[in-house]
């Protein structure tokens, strides 16, 4: 089955380096989908109109800023954001969730956002995480991917699947690619993600986006 994609999107400007990367991931031929987690709901009627309305609207300026006023959207009530986004992933069918870098990130580096750790922490889906700047590119598709793991784990399946539905070339050792596609440590429990302390420190050295596979789970574009 193709990958189905959820991009967490709240409006913000690194959620929009979050648009961009959905963008060329779905051009592997990916589905693609924009989420919005509200925390509460509100008990007073009329404020709760208000905090639906505003969901859907910053939804709605996603969709325009894809130009795909038709894309699937979700509101998703849930205290936590990555709790949230799990049990929709998993309701769906989703096996990616795109987010943008935290908003402190320098531009061209990775710094996963606190919604993003919280998958990145035995979520059983995949987590990707847009460089900080994406939104400022002119190439909506992937030229190069690299693999941090494995020569022959998830990470490198992947990486080659991404490569035969785009044509981007997989290079070896390149922190620089377009995207990083990265194992999950070896002890992780199979199908779910999480990293070891060296591959965070390789990632904050990178300068391009990221995508982490759960263990021996690869993607199939």
């Amino acid at each position: 089955m193709p990958a189905q994609i959820i991009v967490s999107y709240d409006g913000t400007t690194n959620d929009d380096d979050a648009l961009m990367l959905g963008r060329m991931l779905a051009g592997a031929g990916a589905s693609l989908s924009l989420a919005y987690v509200r925390h509460m709901r509100e008990f007073d009627p009329r404020r709760e109109e208000i905090g639906e309305h505003d969901a859907h609207r910053r939804l709605a300026h996603g969709a325009t800023w894809l130009d795909e006023p038709d894309i699937t959207t979700h509101v998703v009530v849930n205290p936590s954001t990555s709790a949230g986004l799990a049990a929709l992933a998993g309701a769906e069918g989703a096996n990616i969730v795109v987010f943008g870098s935290d908003y402190r990130t320098p531009p061209g580096h990775v710094e996963p956002q606190g919604s993003a750790q919280g998958l990145l922490e035995g979520g059983a889906v995949a987590v990707a995480v847009a460089a900080a700047g994406l939104r400022t590119g002119t190439r909506y598709a992937l030229s190069t991917v690299s693999i941090a793991g494995e020569t022959d784990g998830a990470a490198a399946q992947t990486a080659h699947a991404l490569s035969a539905a785009t044509g981007a070339e997989v290079v070896n050792g390149g922190r620089d690619a377009d995207l990083i596609v990265v194992d999950s440590r070896p002890d992780a429990t199979p199908g779910r993600v999480a990293l070891d302390g060296a591959t965070r420190g390789r990632l904050n050295s990178a300068r391009g986006s990221v995508l982490v596979v759960p263990r021996g789970t690869p993607l199939e574009f």
